[in-house]
């Protein structure tokens, strides 16, 4: 598993190709050779970047569910819609097909957000919008997801 690290701002061409940040292709040089899947977010209008690996563990866990369960194959279509298959070319770039561009609003100004073990990419505006939602108090989110997450030594 790989830990990111940091957010990074820029910008797609009119094809719909982004230059990588190099502190971000530093840190994913050691996946960069596997590929990435390219899909949407389930809970935001941004799309989501996972190494292979991090995929693979994704889809063990997909393919657990009982597909002769209409919620759980009617979340594996949704959750797989748009998937593909994507690869960082020799100068460094990331091509975002048109149809993700169009679902996540990407047209020239583009935020690549670390989160844990895959890469967030968002229009600029909708990220900016998206952090600072006043509906949600991050102070009371963070104590609800995080609060009674214990270390090994009971500290938390």
């Amino acid at each position: 598993m790989i830990n990111l690290i940091g957010t990074y701002e820029c910008k797609a061409d009119v094809k719909g190709r982004l230059m990588m940040a190099s502190a971000l292709k530093k840190q994913l040089s050691p996946v960069i050779q596997d590929g990435f899947v390219l899909k949407r977010s389930v809970f935001q209008q941004c799309l989501e970047l996972y190494p292979m690996a991090e995929w693979n563990e994704m889809m063990l866990k997909v393919n657990k569910l009982n597909r002769f369960v209409k919620k759980n194959n009617d979340f594996i279509r949704r959750f797989t819609a748009g998937v593909k298959i994507v690869e960082l070319d020799a100068s460094g770039r990331l091509l975002i097909p048109s149809d993700l561009q169009k679902f996540a609003g990407i047209t020239k100004q583009v935020v690549l957000s670390s989160a844990v073990g895959i890469v967030e990419i968002w229009d600029k505006d909708k990220y900016e919008v998206a952090i600072n939602e006043a509906t949600v108090d991050f102070g009371d989110l963070a104590e609800q997801v995080m609060g009674g997450v214990n270390d090994e030594d009971g500290i938390s």
